[in-house]
């Protein structure tokens, strides 16, 4: 079942809306003119570092908007580490000037440029395409030829789509010693379209956000129709164009280049989860660094870009310092896993990933649970940005009464009342067999802290869905739900519930579908959860 169009216009409004105050709130204007005319350089001076606007000519002759910002009394005598920023998605070529500056007053010179197809810079949105990899080399060769940066001490970085260029540009430029990639993704088709299933809001997002302040390609375009409407035929081209965009395709070139590589996300990011990020950290040979933070997608580090203390920014200086200048900061050193919880605040080390649970709860799925298709049962993972904020903030995630859940459009199972705490760690995994009445459809996992009073707070959640499975018969599926961090006090019970429909997925239930969840005797059916103990 595919979303109404105006279902899939309230979701794009929304987004956009979202975009449009950001970006208002820069204070830069953004332009729907691909052939804006080159402005000349311009600079300004903060008192302690020099800031000049530059064009810069990337893959093509593409015009690059950007910045240049150079350490105080920097005179071309003395050559100084580089640290290049694409930015984010939608966002204008001053968001990383905040720390850009501090950056520069630390010895560094710095680059952040406008990716290329957002706002006043040309071309189209390549969607981390080719082109914007050959961008990133285009950026570093003009960074050497025009500014006092030493050539043996590049580092790239940046949030969310800055993140992935860099990553990906790592793979390609050799030049490239040390990259920081903040919410960024290891595996765009894992990120969203995990479970083989669209991530209604993610996409929606993306593609207004586009729209809105810059020119996405014909072939985003094509990619974003097909993959909002499901057109199941071109699901083979949507894949290999994502992959073609994904860092863990070129793995090999990335460990054979060795940069050091730091990688920070969010417990609870729409765009790109956590799971897909920590898969890629583990495969990874370098010198490496994963961080994981309570929030949404870029909200762990969103404070920073605003000039403010921030622990993510904090360890990003200190991983270039180390890795680009030599300093002996001891980030080397530490447990290069970081996880902070998101019910205490707390941060922890560990030495892995795999480190991470050292033990594991098994929840039995007994019995046999039908469901019909199609209802809300009240169950769900919330609404981009706003529910995982809520989380970060106030420690709010989206609730539930699970005695109140219709047992007709939502199967339960609850774990007996634990006597201890049980610190959630890692990866949640559920295994069961589902038998469906038509070919295709779609479940939502959802793991629940249950209070005495039966409150369900979300612990995690996942989708999954199936095509081309024969009506009536039974098959197993295997579900990772999305990473974290979480306290389950003691004296409660964690709920696993599976449902159809979630507001932040495209669900393929035909009407009147049923899906029924059983657990064989020869294959049972559970939920495996990883604990600290």
């Amino acid at each position: 079942m595919t979303p109404s169009r105006t279902t899939l216009r309230a979701a794009i409004g929304t987004v956009s809306a979202a975009v449009l105050a950001t970006t208002v709130l820069t204070g830069a204007p953004a332009t729907a003119d691909a052939t804006t005319a080159a402005t000349p350089t311009s600079a300004m001076s903060t008192g302690t570092t020099s800031v000049k606007f530059v064009d810069i000519k990337g893959d093509g002759g593409t015009t690059l908007k950007a910045n240049v910002v150079t350490p105080a009394g920097a005179d071309g005598t003395r050559r100084y580490p580089v640290i290049v920023l694409p930015t984010s998605w939608a966002l204008p070529q001053v968001e990383y000037l905040a720390q850009a500056e501090k950056l520069a007053n630390a010895g560094y010179v710095v680059v952040e440029y406008n990716s290329r197809g957002f706002w006043q810079s040309g071309g189209r949105i390549e969607t981390a395409g080719p082109k914007d990899i050959a961008d990133a080399s285009k950026v570093i060769d003009w960074t050497l030829a025009h500014t006092p940066a030493d050539p043996q001490k590049i580092g790239m970085g940046g949030v969310s789509y800055g993140a992935g260029i860099s990553l990906l540009a790592s793979a390609f430029d050799k030049r490239i010693k040390a990259v920081a990639a903040l919410s960024g993704w290891g595996d765009l088709i894992d990120s969203i379209y995990s479970g083989r299933t669209q991530h209604l809001q993610a996409a929606a997002l993306l593609g207004g956000a586009g729209a809105l302040t810059g020119r996405p390609s014909a072939e985003l375009q094509e990619i974003l129709k097909n993959f909002l409407t499901s057109n199941l035929s071109k699901e083979k081209e949507m894949i290999a164009w994502g992959k073609k965009r994904s860092p863990a395709t070129y793995l090999d070139r990335i460990n054979a280049n060795g940069a050091a590589i730091m990688l920070g996300n969010a417990w609870g990011d729409s765009l790109f989860p956590p799971n897909q990020y920590a898969d890629f950290y583990e495969k990874l040979k370098g010198p490496k660094r994963l961080e994981f933070r309570p929030g949404d997608h870029a909200t762990a580090e969103g404070t920073g870009l605003l000039g403010l203390p921030n622990d993510t920014w904090t360890n990003t200086k200190r991983w270039f310092d180390h890795y680009l200048k030599g300093v002996d900061n001891g980030v080397d050193r530490e447990s290069p896993v970081l996880l902070k919880s998101r019910s205490t605040g707390a941060y922890e080390g560990y030495k892995s990933w795999r480190d991470v649970p050292s033990a594991h709860r098994k929840i039995a799925l007994n019995d046999t649970r039908r469901i019909r298709t199609n209802i809300d049962s009240g169950a769900n993972g919330g609404l981009i940005f706003l529910s995982s904020m809520l989380d970060q903030f106030l420690r709010m995630p989206p609730m539930a009464s699970i005695p109140l859940l219709p047992r007709s459009a939502a199967a339960v199972w609850q774990s007996e009342r634990y006597a201890t705490q049980q610190r959630v760690r890692g990866t949640t995994r559920l295994h069961t067999t589902v038998t469906g009445t038509a070919e295709s459809g779609t479940g939502i996992a959802y793991l629940y802290d249950v209070g005495p009073l039966g409150l369900g707070r979300l612990v995690s959640h996942a989708p999954f869905t199936f095509h081309g499975k024969t009506p009536n018969q039974p098959f197993g599926v295997d579900l990772e739900l999305f990473s974290t961090a979480y306290d389950v006090p003691a004296g409660h019970r964690l709920a696993v519930v599976v449902d159809s429909v979630d507001p932040l997925y495209i669900e393929h239930n035909p009407d009147g579908a049923r899906l029924t969840f059983s657990s064989p005797a020869s294959d049972p059916s559970y939920v495996s959860v990883p604990v600290r103990e």
